[in-house]
């Protein structure tokens, strides 16, 4: 494919893995950070996963048990703690600034900028309220993308949007293979304390939450969104601009730049 929409979308990456077009022949790549090729092998190792489903359980998916946990739970959570969430946002409501990320569940690069780029932008930015963050996830890759976001959406209905999303990613595996089932769906469920299983559940197959993911490929189509992660910043309830290499460095300059504007 070397013409039009697709031509735009196909991955940037060096030696890239193949993508999967969603329907209607929508293809897109992870963006490229700054200095990404180091961050990727350290993600290519860290995709094995480190858990243990039990097989063929026949157990309910509200019951909680300690084999059917993720690793780095604690750490996920820890890192919002005591930061406002409402839905697929995180941070004060009146944040002088808006960050905006569009994101792919199953995207390395996207692994590679939410473990080692907003561990940092969160206590800097989030948290004292200078920023919010708001998440659109999309589902460029593959079927997991849709599963994961359908997934990060119904836990956002119970404000854990954010821990569910940084568990997936701490726990990530390889692109299309097939890691991110209903199972490991439910363990990540299963490991965010005080969330209730069921109704995350039976949250993700509602029509209501396919249609809120329906509405973020639509932002992402006017927003020119070519590949994940895209980071948008700007003043709250003003024009974004797009930061093409979120690096650490970069995202925050963008920030502070938009804070002294």
């Amino acid at each position: 494919m070397t013409s039009g929409k697709k031509a735009r979308k196909q991955r940037r990456t060096p030696a890239p893995p193949p993508v999967r077009s969603r329907g209607g022949g929508r293809r897109a790549s992870p963006k490229v950070l700054a200095a990404a090729a180091a961050v990727i092998a350290v993600a290519a190792v860290a995709a094995a996963l480190a858990f243990a489903l039990t097989g063929g359980s026949s157990s309910n998916p509200s019951t909680t048990s300690s084999s059917s946990t993720l690793p780095d739970a604690a750490s996920a959570v820890s890192l919002f703690k005591g930061i406002p969430q409402r839905g697929n946002v995180l941070g004060k409501a009146n944040a002088p600034v808006t960050l905006v990320e569009y994101i792919d569940l199953q995207c390395p690069i996207c692994r590679a900028f939410e473990t080692e780029v907003m561990p940092t932008i969160v206590p800097r930015f989030v948290r004292n309220g200078k920023v919010q963050v708001i998440a659109r996830p999309i589902a460029f890759i593959g079927p997991d993308s849709e599963r994961g976001r359908l997934a990060a959406l119904a836990a956002a209905r119970q404000n854990r949007f954010f821990d569910f999303s940084q568990l997936l990613y701490d726990n990530q595996g390889t692109e299309n293979t097939g890691w991110l089932d209903d199972d490991f769906v439910r363990a990540a469920f299963a490991s965010l304390p005080g969330l209730n299983v069921a109704a995350a559940e039976k949250a993700r197959t509602q029509t209501a939450t396919a249609d809120e993911a329906n509405r973020y490929d639509t932002q992402a189509d006017a927003d020119k969104v070519r590949g994940t992660p895209t980071i948008l910043v700007g003043k709250t309830g003003g024009k974004l601009t797009e930061v093409v290499s979120p690096d650490v460095a970069n995202l925050s300059g963008a920030i502070e730049a938009a804070l002294r504007s």
